[in-house]
């Protein structure tokens, strides 16, 4: 079985068409949404579709937390503005029946009034797609046991998400499945596309450089304060969790 866990805070004006999309699939799921403290009716929207497991805020820690609920062998991490493929969990259960595939991630596709936003992004795929590059808009999806060796989600305020690919990457083959996630398109219409993507740059030279996270939220002013409380780490800090 497959669990789909959707870390979600205030996002009342679209889980409900992303958890709709997902009832809507193909194949056998269960559906864990972490709230991370909403002040909205986004628990009360959960729950008609599921277990809703609350925590501290901060997507790493609502991620490892919704694992930990889960009862699947195989687990999908899912933004809370996104719309799954019908055929998505079909083409899970048929890349991971190679078991030299410990995970992967979906295509993806933008709404909004953006049109220049799929242009550009179809030009990023295409240069990030060999070299295994991914995030968590383009749902993420492992094996349990990989997860748990893994250690879950490190805890940071940011990139967490990439730095969960990296590490996915190293310990085994990873697939890009054709079926589409369609992503909203809602930061880069707030923000804009250069602003965006400047800071999107900026996010990696610090990561790689091993600059305290807390120098990023500089980036990203527009990160929910709840979510920037997750520890800072550092070079040494990141060190100790990669192999």
């Amino acid at each position: 079985m497959i669990s789909i866990i959707v870390p979600a805070l205030n996002e009342e004006g679209s889980l409900r068409a992303t958890l709709d999309s997902v009832c809507a699939a193909e194949g056998n799921c269960e559906i864990i949404v972490v709230d991370g403290g909403s002040t909205d009716l986004t628990r009360t929207i959960a729950a008609r579709y599921g277990p809703v497991v609350t925590t501290t805020p901060g997507r790493a820690n609502q991620m490892n937390r919704g694992a930990e609920a889960a009862r699947g062998d195989v687990l999908l991490f899912l933004h809370a503005d996104v719309s799954f493929p019908e055929r998505g969990l079909a083409a899970m259960e048929r890349a991971l029946t190679d078991r030299r595939v410990v995970g992967g991630n979906f295509d993806i596709v933008y709404e909004g009034r953006f049109w220049f936003t799929n242009r550009v992004f179809a030009l990023i795929n295409r240069w990030r797609r060999p070299f295994g590059i991914f995030y968590g808009d383009s749902g993420i999806f492992v094996r349990r046991s990989v997860f748990e060796e893994l250690r879950g989600y490190h805890p940071l305020p940011l990139m967490e998400d990439y730095d969960f690919a990296r590490r996915l990457i190293q310990r085994g083959r990873t697939v890009c499945l054709k079926e589409p996630l369609t992503v909203s398109a809602r930061r880069w219409e707030e923000f804009g596309l250069l602003r965006t993507t400047a800071a999107w740059f900026f996010l990696h030279v610090f990561y790689y450089l091993g600059i305290p996270s807390r120098w990023w939220l500089r980036l990203y002013p527009h990160i929910r304060r709840q979510e920037a409380s997750a520890p800072p780490v550092g070079t040494a800090a990141k060190a100790e969790w990669e192999p």
